[in-house]
């Protein structure tokens, strides 16, 4: 059984491999990575990506603007003392101003940079298992876990149609990101957090961490990480586009 030190050391692995450097160094720790100019898991682009925790976050850029965010980063430390003054962190501060700038800098004036909770698996919860898993283009699944690039975690309803299901974004072999839905009719029967821990487990089992995104405005996501094994630490993802 893997203790949370054991898998607190794959997701510092993942975040080194996804974003370029780990731990963040300072307030705001600028990287330039070929990953931001590179496919992700499903075939997208993605030039921004970050993790923010409450002392320190990472920003993960193409290696050509690196030096041009890094002097963005400057001038919002230097002028944020206003900011912290209003009841905002340095961390706070330095990302809010930084990231007003990013999209333009990066060539998409018109786009938002989103964010969410970052989340990853302290603890393996020992539940029964809930699903079966099952190739993603297996006709039985629905559209929305169809680009997932692994097997995928479903549960079926009493007559064996779909009724909650789990896909796995295979960042690389230290970290996968775990999605999770339900339909309406099988809400409250406890399936989404069976099926978060059984995914986590064998995320696990192949030797990476689990993480788990979601919308600062889904209080029932939140429910589902806090009783799964996934506390909210305060940690924020960063994107663009922004992050699902």
């Amino acid at each position: 059984m893997l203790d949370s030190a054991d898998l607190a050391d794959r997701l510092d692995g993942h975040l080194r491999s996804w974003l370029g450097e780990w731990p963040p160094t300072g307030p705001v720790t600028v990287v330039g990575s070929d990953r931001r100019r590179r496919p992700a898991w499903n075939g997208a682009v993605f030039p921004l990506a970050g993790v923010a925790t409450p002392t320190g976050a990472v920003l993960s850029v193409p290696p050509d603007v690196a030096d041009a965010v890094r002097r963005l980063d400057r001038a919002a430390t230097a002028g944020s003392d206003q900011t912290e003054a209003a009841g905002f962190t340095a961390v706070e501060a330095s990302i809010s101003r930084v990231l007003a700038a990013l999209p333009g800098l990066l060539g998409f004036p018109d786009a938002r940079v989103g964010g969410g909770v970052f989340r990853w698996c302290h603890t393996l919860q020992e539940w029964p298992d809930a699903g079966e898993w099952i190739d993603p283009g297996d006709g039985r699944v629905p559209e929305w876990l169809r680009p997932f690039n692994g097997e995928v975690l479903v549960a079926w309803d009493r007559h064996g149609h779909y009724a909650a299901g789990v896909g796995r974004k295979i960042h690389d072999r230290h970290g996968q990101e775990i999605s999770v839905g339900t339909e309406a009719a099988n809400r409250g029967r406890g399936l989404a957090r069976h099926l978060v821990a059984q995914a986590a487990r064998r995320i696990a089992e192949e030797g990476a961490v689990a993480t788990y995104l979601h919308r600062t405005d889904n209080p029932a996501s939140a429910r589902v990480a806090d009783v799964s094994g996934f506390p909210d630490e305060g940690w924020k993802v960063i994107g663009l586009p922004a992050a699902s």
